[in-house]
């Protein structure tokens, strides 16, 4: 590793730790030419996932689209901060342990629409209007409706309590 201050490459490793996330290391490191100490962080490289649009075009993925993509969904809702990432988190984990090049951008939707299903449903619902591209308010009325048969199936479910 190349020391900023001077260019040497002569360095030795003083402390490593995890990340917090656990995703990478962190090392403290210090200059044998100068005495600098400087930080490095190693990663796992991993090969990029490529996302197909409906048009057929590819992009890589990119996790700060999708966090752009829920906290618009999300605004003004009691959803936090911390749960927006740790859904992005989930998402892309799902995502590159899937070990596929490319995901349709349908797929990732998807992932997107369950999770915030359980999370917030207005966020669900303004997420799917934008992602199912609803041509009508008969659509817009449909996925409604199809939410709250869910929650109804759902409240008059016996408890695990009541069936004993």
């Amino acid at each position: 590793m190349k020391c900023p201050a001077c260019g040497s490459i002569d360095n030795k490793v003083v402390n490593s730790r995890l990340t917090p996330d656990e995703t990478s290391i962190r090392r403290r490191r210090e200059c044998l030419g100068c005495g600098v100490r400087f930080t490095t962080y190693e990663y796992v490289e991993q090969t990029p996932v490529m996302v197909v649009k409906r048009d057929g075009r590819r992009q890589p993925f990119d996790r700060q689209k999708l966090i752009s993509g829920l906290l618009r969904a999300t605004e003004k809702r009691p959803v936090s901060m911390e749960e927006i990432e740790r859904m992005a988190h989930d998402i892309e984990k799902s995502l590159y342990n899937a070990m596929e090049s490319e995901i349709s951008s349908m797929r990732v939707g998807e992932m997107v629409l369950s999770r915030l299903r359980k999370l917030d449903e207005v966020a669900y619902v303004r997420f799917a209007s934008v992602y199912r591209q609803f041509r009508d308010i008969g659509e817009f009325s449909d996925e409604i409706q199809g939410l709250i048969r869910e929650r109804d199936a759902a409240d008059d479910a016996p408890s695990p309590l009541e069936e004993t």
